[in-house]
C-alpha cells in the first residue's frame, strides 16, 4: 500500500518548545527492495519507521551507509512510494536531493524560472528570492552558465538554492553540504539558522554529524527504525 500524503497535520505530540505545530509526521513506514533475477528476493530497508518534525526546529537524520536514510527522505517528499505507512505534512516542502536533479543544458537562471513556476511563485517573489540566494551563496556570476558547465561545488549551491527558493515551511536536505568549501559551509548554517528563527523546520540527512550543537534533535536510522539518539 502506498503512503497517504495529506496536507493536514496529525494530533500534536505532548507540548514542548517545538511542539506548537507538527509540520511533518511519518508513521509505520516500511520499504523493501527486490534483489536478484530469479528467484527475486525482497530486502527490507525500513521496518515501521516513525518520524515527527515540529515547527521551528532543526533535526539531524543519521545512520550508516545503507541504513535507509535517503530512502526515508524520498518517502517523506513523495519521490518514492513506501510499501506501507502514512506521511502527513503541513505547509510547503523544499527538497534538496543528494544528487542534484538539474537539466544539463539549462542555465542557473533558467532553473530558477522553471522551479519558481512549479512552486507557483509570482515573478516578483521569484526574482527577489533568486537574487538573495545568489548573493548569500555567492554564485551570481554563474547565472547564465549551463548546469553542465558548473563545478561540483557550484552545482551543489544551485541544488540547495532551488530547494530554498520558495522559502518552504519544511526543508528536507539529503547530504546538502557535500562539495561545499568552508566558506559556503558556514553560509549554509547561517541559512539554516535564519530558517529556524523564522519558525521554519529543517531535516538534514548526514552520514555523520560533526556540529551536534547546531541541531535540536538527532534521529538515527537503525535496523529499519528511526530512533532518538
Amino acid at each position: 500500500m502506498n503512503p497517504k500524503i495529506a496536507p493536514t497535520p496529525p494530533v500534536l505530540a505532548p507540548a514542548d518548545v517545538h511542539a506548537a505545530t507538527t509540520v511533518l509526521a511519518a508513521s509505520a513506514i516500511t520499504k523493501s527492495y527486490r534483489r536478484g533475477v530469479w528467484p527475486r528476493r525482497r530486502r527490507p530497508v525500513l521496518r515501521g519507521a516513525d518520524l515527527t518534525v515540529y515547527a521551528g526546529e532543526v533535526v539531524g537524520l543519521v545512520g550508516e551507509n545503507g541504513s535507509g536514510k535517503s530512502t526515508l527522505m524520498k518517502v517523506l517528499v513523495g519521490a518514492l512510494a513506501a510499501d506501507d505507512g502514512t506521511v502527513l505534512h503541513h505547509g510547503r516542502i523544499g527538497y534538496c536531493p543528494q544528487e542534484p536533479l538539474v537539466y544539463a543544458r539549462l542555465t542557473c537562471d533558467e532553473h530558477f524560472d522553471l522551479f519558481a513556476h512549479a512552486y507557483g511563485m509570482n515573478p516578483a517573489q521569484a526574482a527577489a528570492s533568486r537574487q538573495a540566494l545568489y548573493e548569500t551563496l555567492g554564485f551570481a556570476r554563474y547565472a547564465h552558465t549551463r548546469a553542465e558547465q558548473l563545478s561540483g561545488g557550484t552545482l551543489a549551491k544551485l541544488n540547495l538554492a532551488l530547494a530554498l527558493l520558495p522559502d518552504p515551511d519544511v526543508l528536507l536536505l539529503d547530504e546538502p553540504y557535500a562539495g561545499f568549501d568552508w566558506d559556503t559551509y558556514q553560509k549554509f548554517w547561517g541559512l539554516v539558522a535564519h530558517h529556524r528563527e523564522a519558525g521554519r523546520s529543517v531535516l538534514i540527512v548526514s552520514h555523520f554529524v560533526v556540529d551536534e550543537d547546531r541541531f535540536d534533535r538527532i534521529i538515527e536510522v537503525r535496523d529499519g527504525k528511526a530512533v532518538p539518539r
